[in-house]
């Protein structure tokens, strides 16, 4: 097995742009929450962006620089960064935005959320890779931390057929859900069915929204060919319209694992 390629932890290019903008405004005496105020966002979240863990907005950029007298030179920087057509970064470092997340909603149609699985369940998904499935596993401890930070608000919307798809032995299906059963009842976890017939946004893809204390936003969507993270507000709005569809079509909490318990004895048992 080859090694796996480690990423950094941080986006160069949102940290090139987070400096730069923290020296301009530092020269003019300015105070983040001067920022905050004008462009109508928290100073968390401007602090969030000079340490290069948020992207900036063009229009965010234009009033800074407007501000702070850059001549277009913070405007250029962004432009720079951004080439392409496509904001930067295509990822920022999920684990960490998963455990400082205050909300996680999730929404999978094929397997059961990574936050949920079993260690078995887990090991079949990722084809015997065990240092990936005991990482995956270690994830979970957000959901029961005691680490003196609130554990977040989970909330799983699982398509009706990942039920009834055999993932490793029927065993490990049985395992697996019952456990999913048993997660629901801790009181930050929510678990519901979204039920499988008709169509819906839901099924160009699998993703997670997390929700941040500072209330910013932070999405991972998965490809075929790897998971991309983004906050754009464009894509953003698209999952939130997704969640609105997807949760109309999805049974209560009690109801759900009513369902689970059904597969369970009808087709794993």
């Amino acid at each position: 097995m080859p090694p796996r390629r480690q990423r950094p932890r941080e986006s160069p290019a949102l940290v090139a742009f987070g400096r730069q903008m923290r020296r301009m405004r530092e020269a003019k005496g300015v105070k983040q929450e001067t920022i905050a105020q004008l462009t109508t966002m928290s100073g968390a979240q401007i602090s969030r962006l000079e340490n290069g863990k948020r992207r900036a907005t063009r229009s965010f950029v234009e009033i800074v620089d407007d501000y702070l007298e850059a001549g277009g030179s913070l405007i250029s920087l962004w432009e720079d960064l951004n080439k392409d057509g496509h904001p930067v970064p295509i990822w920022f470092d999920w684990p960490q935005i998963e455990s400082d997340a205050a909300i996680l909603v999730c929404y999978e149609h094929s397997v059961i959320p990574g936050l949920a699985q079993t260690p078995a369940y887990a090991l079949a998904i990722l084809r015997g890779n065990k240092e990936g499935a005991d990482a995956r596993i270690q994830r979970q401890a957000i959901l029961s931390r005691d680490d003196g930070k609130a554990p977040p608000a989970l909330l799983l919307l699982i398509d009706e057929q990942v039920l009834t798809r055999l993932v490793g032995a029927p065993e490990t299906m049985r395992e697996q859900l019952e456990h999913l059963i048993a997660i629901s009842s801790l009181p930050n976890v929510t678990v519901q069915v979204v039920l499988g017939s008709g169509e819906h946004d839901g099924n160009m893809g699998a993703f997670v929204v997390a929700t941040m204390e500072d209330r910013s936003e932070v999405a991972y969507i998965e490809t075929a060919v790897r998971g991309i993270t983004t906050d754009n507000p464009a894509e953003l709005s698209i999952l939130a319209r997704t969640l609105i569809d997807l949760r109309s079509r999805a049974l209560t909490q009690e109801m759900s694992c009513e369902l689970i318990r059904k597969v369970i004895q009808e087709k794993w048992t």
